[in-house]
């Protein structure tokens, strides 16, 4: 099948607005990401969706492609839905672009899962590291059955407990790659607006719960870290600089 990637790109942030073009030991974050995703399906393949001209220059400039979207979509998953009517694929892969330490690996990984489930969204998820805060606001948790089909994702601490003896040991987070097909995401945008779930946790793939849709996690490696706000820099950049040996 035919898959390419999507990174969808604002400015005006509410948190952080020129977010993807930060620069990260000197190289906007938004080309980290697509260097990363073009590791997965060759740089033709992968395309910037973004609504600002400065975003498109940087990223014309690097050789990377650029959807131009309206400045209307009330989220990256609505903005991809925009995006993908410009281009034909079976498979759309929404990689978000303030990861700039998300592996090819974990990408394809999420790409094969879609390939043997052509009938469910999937999302990726991985562990909590020790030193993550699972009351951390910044980070959805998710909740899954066994078999690894998503129950539900929150920005709170989940799954919660009564009592003590039944706390959970350790936290599942959603790492943000998506894989859709164009119906999926011509269904989503159709639905007019945010759910009501949705709006209250600010996690857009929860408006898949009221398409009926079916949602399988797929387990990533850890140690992924996103750029939330100017605080997270730091961070990001020294895992850089540890990944690269620079």
């Amino acid at each position: 099948m035919r898959a390419c990637i999507i990174i969808p790109a604002r400015y005006s942030s509410t948190r952080y607005p020129g977010k993807p073009l930060v620069p990260l030991l000197g190289k906007a974050m938004i080309l980290w990401v697509a260097e990363l995703a073009a590791k997965c399906v060759g740089q033709a393949h992968v395309y910037i969706a973004t609504d600002d001209e400065r975003i498109a220059s940087v990223v014309e400039d690097a050789g990377f492609n650029v959807l131009l979207t309206s400045n209307t979509a009330a989220t990256g998953t609505d903005r991809l839905a925009e995006a993908a009517l410009m281009v034909d694929y079976d498979l759309y892969i929404n990689v978000q672009g303030d990861e700039p330490l998300i592996k090819p690996e974990d990408i394809a990984k999420v790409i094969a899962k879609k390939e043997e489930n052509m009938g469910s969204i999937v999302n990726g998820y991985c562990w909590m590291a020790a030193d993550e805060n699972p009351d951390s606001r910044d980070i959805p948790k998710v909740v899954a059955s066994e078999d690894d089909t998503l129950l539900y994702m929150s920005r709170a601490a989940i799954p919660s407990y009564k009592d003590q003896s039944c706390a959970p040991a350790r936290y599942k987070k959603q790492v943000c790659i998506y894989a859709f097909t164009k119906a999926e995401l011509q269904a989503f945008a159709g639905f007019g607006r945010k759910g009501v779930v949705e709006r209250h946790e600010d996690i857009e793939i929860l408006r898949f719960f009221e398409l009926g849709s079916k949602i399988i996690l797929v387990e990533t490696q850890p140690g992924s870290l996103a750029v939330d706000s100017p605080s997270d820099v730091a961070n990001v950049e020294r895992a850089l600089q540890n990944l690269h040996k620079t």
